[in-house]
């Protein structure tokens, strides 16, 4: 049960119900992630801008496998769940890619310099090498991209610490982290 009452979408704050719908639009359901975050309408506001904004970046499928290093590395089973469901099911990602995915690793060159770069910035709190900005360059990754794979960290750590935080109950199918495939 989850830390921090998930509220049912009827009693959301009334300034995060019209966020709620549009997500609802989107997805064709409300996942308690978002039901979670929207007990604060600025904290639903800030991470749905953050979260359209960042997928008009690089493509779903890197976006989704760094969704599963960061959510691997922080031992969030609520985002290991829903990335895996999403990567397999949106951006049709095989089980055994994921796995990889879930080490900080892709079988796709270009992929795996983004994921091992994502992997690498989220254990060492950004405080990656010289080195490792240079390999991500030399796998074509511009600046720009740099920032964005960045930016996709950063909004996954927010979800991954909050999900952690509320031991928001998983309502996808479960996969944990300490299950490593």
């Amino acid at each position: 049960m989850s830390r921090i009452t998930v509220p049912a979408r009827e009693s959301a704050p009334e300034a995060s119900k019209p966020m709620l719908d549009a997500v609802e639009k989107q997805l064709g359901v409300v996942p308690n992630l978002f039901r979670l975050v929207s007990l604060s309408p600025a904290a639903l506001q800030g991470f749905l801008g953050m979260n359209g904004a960042l997928a008009k970046t690089l493509d779903l499928k890197t976006r989704e496998r760094i969704a599963l290093a960061v959510a691997q590395i922080n031992g969030c089973n609520y985002c290991l769940s829903a990335h895996t469901y999403l990567g397999l099911n949106l951006a049709k990602i095989d089980a055994a890619e994921i796995t990889l995915n879930r080490s900080g690793a892709s079988s796709d060159a270009k992929a795996n310099a983004a994921v091992t770069f994502a992997a690498k910035v989220t254990q060492a709190r950004g405080n990656v090498s010289d080195a490792d900005v240079q390999a991500v360059k030399a796998a074509g990754f511009t600046d720009a991209q740099i920032v964005e794979i960045v930016a996709i960290v950063a909004e996954n750590v927010f979800t991954n610490f909050i999900n952690i935080v509320a031991d928001t109950d998983i309502d996808f199918p479960v996969v944990k982290a300490s299950e490593v495939a």
